[in-house]
């Protein structure tokens, strides 16, 4: 039905299972945009984010999704400024992942703002003094040249193609990728740090409050190293979950090698500066503001326990960069893919501890933890933007040559 629409020499499931597929995601997204419409119409009190939790899982999500889409602009750097040029066989798929995450972000801020007919303000009335207005006019702006970046993806569809504007027009926007690249990661590397500044600099909480160079934190600096590194992993897992649904090789060995292998040594020397990082904060800065780290793990062992501190460094930092900068470790598809979500969780991780921990942590000696669960309107538009993705990524691999070396792999009997 729709196979006029298809990359040539590629071969692809039926129109009906496709359809199929599209109609669970698209049941889940009418889901999330009814729960989208409550919180627009009613307010936030169809949130249960309270005086404690003004950052809730709107905001973890949020700040994980433009960590693990990360890959978008350290790919595209390496590709494109770099030099790396057998990445242009991932490039394609990390633009389009990398495009989801950040409208993945951008609504769930329309959603969290409450008033989103307001969202102009943030540009015409914006606090020159505040990094939240640095990272939403560098989200803003990074979306955008992600949508150019995407452009003549879209452009090399069978069809559109045939259209010489159109083949024309990808063409030369082919030809100059590279200056949108280098913009991406100039913006990506603002925007990323200042939303780790923003922890940083928050003195009334001793938990995340850390020293700095200048008027940068050290968490500016970690959350850009943290999403280069563990950004392209996402990227990798994501194509080889395309791979498994698919029953199809779309990027050769040497490609997850290469990309796998300097993710290790990004990802090691991340968690050698935030192992730095951590017991500087433990052993000179908390302990002047009267804290002790065992303070911070023993309020709620259960929700934060000193394995949290464990479970970030070591099983998701430690563990996946050892595995990717050995190359017996990146060999090995089971250890390899192990990695990946090992470092994908790990940085989730980072961001739950950085933003949620901190509203939950009692700051006096009379308070309590603050405890919290998410209503079902807040799960639900958290999960809207994941189907969302879900949907363009598989319209986007059906229709679209996403893959240069697909048709490789897989010849057409």
């Amino acid at each position: 039905m729709d196979s006029a629409f298809i990359p040539k020499g590629v071969k692809r499931c039926s129109f009906g299972t496709f359809s199929l597929g599209m109609l669970v995601l698209s049941v889940i997204v009418v889901w999330g945009l009814y729960a989208a419409v409550l919180c627009w119409a009613k307010g936030l009190n169809q949130t249960n984010m309270n005086d404690h939790y003004g950052f809730a899982l709107w905001i973890w999500a949020d700040l994980a999704v433009i960590a693990i889409g990360g890959g978008a602009f350290f790919t595209g750097l390496l590709r494109y400024v770099i030099g790396l040029d057998e990445l242009k066989n991932i490039i394609n798929f990390a633009v389009i992942v990398g495009f989801c995450c950040y409208c993945s972000a951008m609504l769930i801020l329309a959603i969290d703002i409450g008033q989103p007919l307001r969202g102009w303000f943030i540009f015409w009335h914006a606090n020159v003094h505040s990094m939240l207005t640095e990272v939403a006019f560098c989200l803003s702006l990074y979306l955008c040249v992600l949508a150019i970046e995407f452009i003549p993806i879209i452009l090399e569809n069978r069809k559109l193609d045939q259209v010489p504007f159109f083949h024309h027009l990808g063409h030369n926007m082919h030809g100059v990728m590279a200056v949108f690249a280098a913009t991406g990661a100039f913006l990506s590397c603002f925007h990323q740090g200042s939303l780790g500044g923003v922890s940083g600099v928050l003195f009334g909480r001793p938990f995340v409050y850390r020293e700095g160079i200048f008027v940068w934190p050290w968490t500016f600096f970690l959350y850009t190293w943290s999403a280069a590194a563990c950004g392209p992993c996402f990227t990798m897992l994501a194509c080889k979950i395309t791979e498994a649904l698919t029953r199809k090789k779309l990027v050769r060995d040497n490609v997850y090698d290469l990309l796998g292998k300097i993710s290790g040594w990004m990802i090691g020397t991340y968690i050698i500066a935030k192992i730095a990082d951590t017991l500087y904060w433990a052993l000179v800065t908390s302990p002047a503001m009267g804290f002790t780290l065992m303070d911070y793990y023993t309020v709620h062992p259960l929700h934060h326990g000193i394995w949290m501190l464990i479970l970030e460094i070591v099983i998701c930092g430690v563990v996946p960069a050892l595995i990717l900068i050995s190359p017996k470790g990146r060999a090995n598809k089971t250890t390899f893919s192990l990695a990946m979500a090992l470092a994908v969780l790990g940085v989730c991780v980072n961001r739950w501890v950085m933003v949620m921990t901190p509203m939950a942590m009692p700051v006096m000696t009379f308070d309590t933890w603050a405890p919290y669960f998410p209503s079902w309107q807040e799960i639900a538009t958290t999960i809207l933007p994941v189907a969302g993705g879900i949907m363009v990524v598989a319209l986007s691999f059906r229709y679209l040559p996403v893959f240069p070396q697909e048709r490789e792999l897989n010849p057409v009997e």
